[in-house]
């Protein structure tokens, strides 16, 4: 296929009258549209507006999809111990699955082809089976919760990593190496430091696997876990092995200078998830100083009942206008910085090694938006629209791995229907089952 338009190949390349080949699974070349016509004559061709690569949710909760809505205007530890985990502790097999389906259909057709989801305790299988069956890229993985945690959640240490080490087994590398695990413990509020540990020596002993983790969201989750290890977020998180260049910390709102030193020096992973941060009243993550010290930060959008949507254009400019006002700079966080963080930073967090940007050689993960709407005339700079003015929704083409999987405004072998259904159906079921009340 010869996908053509103001290719945007990466942050700093933007080739007005380009095109993107791509053979197989991979792109074969980008450049000139005249020159690659040319060059691959056969090939079908594809026109859009802007083409881009993929974007990457580099902290999502797919399974939470159900609960768009039901815990708005809440602080963020009652947002979670009495809405979202009695939600997912209400869930099963078949309300994760539909759940994830869900998650996974609204990145797809809002521009986001590779995800770093944080899944739940239970019935992880069945977002690991969506994955496959959707096409979606991802990094997923099981939640671990040892302490601290409501029933329906809570684990024995040995049977969490235990599991967790069979969908290692089952789900690392499936769907062609599309698929990859990560080991997810919540946080260190309802994490021991025996199963906190026992994840570092579960990604050792697996190769690919990496780590995925919230840390540093909520001042009060901070003094919670200064008061049970004496140590605060991330220092404690460093001493039990969850730092380095294999794991992905979400949020990191508050850290303090000592912290931020770790970050930098173990080349952690920070996921940056502005709208998330806002709704709940986290607080401004200090995303200037990690990024001046080279830590590399992508976007997430988090879940949808703390968003409440998973548009990947939402979160760019939630993310460069949070970081103007926190600088009072209205030069920090331009365009070229956030739409790095939302492709070749978000591809650092998922840990793949050829996404994120249009390159040869690197996978098919390319995107086409239509700017026809009255709100995207004109186009005057092609980063600037896709960071000030482009929503999910301008998205009509999304392609993984050299698949089509969304063209036009419908879902490629996938009845996006039925799976609305079932997910409005299922969390009408969920929410009466875990007693939240509207």
């Amino acid at each position: 296929m010869l996908v053509t338009g103001t290719v945007v190949a990466d942050a700093d390349t933007v080739i007005e009258d380009g095109a993107v080949a791509i053979e197989g699974d991979a792109i074969a070349a980008v450049g000139e549209a005249a020159t690659l016509r040319e060059t691959y004559p056969d090939h079908e061709r594809r026109r859009f507006d802007i083409v881009t690569p993929g974007l990457v949710g580099g902290h999502v909760h797919s399974v939470q999809s159900l609960g768009r809505g039901i815990a708005d205007d809440d602080a963020l530890l009652d947002w979670l111990f009495e809405a979202v985990l009695p939600m997912e502790a209400a869930m099963d097999a078949e309300a994760t699955r539909a759940a994830a389906e869900l998650g996974y259909l609204e990145c797809l057709e809002s521009g986001t082809t590779t995800v770093v989801d944080h899944l739940s305790v239970n019935h992880a299988a069945e977002a690991f089976e969506a994955a496959i069956e959707t096409g979606i890229r991802g990094r997923l993985g099981k939640v671990l919760m040892d302490k601290e945690s409501p029933d329906g959640l809570l684990e024995e240490t040995d049977e969490a990593l235990a599991e967790s080490e069979e969908l290692i087994r089952k789900y690392h590398g499936a769907a062609g190496g599309r698929v990859r695990y990560a080991v997810t413990p919540r946080f260190a509020v309802t994490c021991s430091e025996a199963c906190l540990r026992g994840c570092r020596d579960l990604a050792d002993r697996h190769d690919g696997v990496t780590i995925h983790t919230h840390a540093s969201e909520n001042e009060e989750e901070i003094e919670a876990v200064e008061a049970a290890t004496g140590r605060r977020n991330v220092h404690w998180l460093d001493e039990v092995g969850l730092t380095g260049p294999d794991v992905t910390l979400a949020h990191c709102v508050h850290t303090d200078e000592s912290e931020r030193e770790v970050l930098a020096e173990t080349d952690t992973v920070v996921t940056h998830c502005p709208s998330s941060n806002m709704k709940l009243a986290s607080g401004i993550a200090p995303i200037h100083d990690y990024l001046d010290r080279g830590v590399a930060v992508a976007l997430g959008n988090d879940g949808p009942p703390c968003n409440n949507t998973l548009d990947p254009f939402t979160e760019m400019r939630q993310a460069s206008l949070l970081g103007k006002v926190d600088a009072r700079d209205p030069t920090r966080l331009p365009a070229e910085t956030v739409l790095r963080m939302a492709t070749e930073n978000g591809a650092r967090a998922a840990g793949f090694d050829r996404i994120g940007r249009l390159t040869p050689g690197y996978a098919a993960d390319v995107i086409g938006l239509t700017t026809e709407k009255t709100r995207a005339t004109p186009v005057h700079d092609p980063l600037s629209h896709l960071v000030y003015a482009a929503h999910g929704d301008d998205v009509v083409f999304t392609m993984v791995d050299g698949t089509v999987r969304y063209d036009g405004g419908e879902h490629v072998g996938i009845d996006a229907d039925a799976v609305r259904e079932r997910a409005t159906r299922q969390a009408e079921r969920v929410v009466e089952a875990a007693g939240i009340e509207g």
